[in-house]
């Protein structure tokens, strides 16, 4: 299933979400204009890579810089490819703005970052070995589909079922959706502890991590009741 929309209107204009949109695009075309190799320098030094906080030796005879922390935040702006920064954005679109529209938007900036921090973080303490650099905006976007979980359960998430390419849309509600979303993460997570150079470079732990932080961050950073939906 491929969601689409959500079907509940936004009071208030979420400028928040479209700067996390546009600020993600940036980065990620900025990148473009870099050769290669100086991407892959890039995203070694800016994404998450567990491995130089267990091993500083290492990470020092590698070159990267000692006692810095900025990748636990700068990992979350940086896209790998097209399909990576494209679902991304979409899934802020769908669902950020009605998170915004009921915390405000300087207490959705700061959800939006703990959340994308706390992802970080449960990564690098499951994955303390990896020496791939962890990219992208997923462990914030988790918390905010957490957050999404616990105010619009019932919510319709227009999907769609890509059965030979054909234009067949159906809802679901969003406690349907979102829920299918975690077994999801938690059947990678699971392989991932059979098979684990298979599923290391995706941050699986770090998603449900981030889901966690925003089903129970949220309650706290409510400006307002989300609307009732039927």
């Amino acid at each position: 299933m491929i969601p689409i929309r959500d079907t509940i209107p936004c009071v208030n204009t979420p400028t928040v979400t479209w700067t996390l949109m546009g600020l993600n695009v940036l980065v990620f075309l900025l990148l473009k204009l870099f050769s290669e190799p100086a991407v892959i320098q890039i995203l070694h030094l800016y994404g998450l890579v567990p491995a130089r906080y267990f091993y500083p030796e290492w990470a020092q005879a590698l070159g990267y810089p000692a006692d810095t922390y900025l990748p636990f935040l700068s990992c979350i702006f940086l896209h790998a490819g097209w399909s990576h920064i494209l679902f991304n954005i979409w899934l802020i679109w769908i669902f950020a703005d009605n998170v915004e529209d009921v915390m405000g938007k300087p207490r959705f900036i700061a959800f939006y970052l703990i959340c994308g921090l706390i992802a970080s973080a449960v990564h690098l303490a499951y994955n303390p070995d990896s020496t791939t650099p962890i990219v992208g905006a997923s462990g914030a976007i988790a918390g905010v589909l957490g957050a999404y979980f616990f105010l619009y359960p019932y919510a319709k998430i227009v999907v769609w079922i890509p059965i030979f390419y054909l234009p067949i849309f159906i809802q679901v509600p969003a406690i349907a959706f979102l829920g299918a979303w975690v077994i999801l993460q938690l059947y990678e997570v699971t392989t991932a502890m059979v098979i684990p150079q298979t599923y290391m470079d995706v941050a699986w732990w770090g998603h449900l991590g981030g889901f966690v932080a925003g089903a129970v961050l949220h309650r706290f950073l409510l400006v307002s009741e989300p609307r009732q939906v039927d």
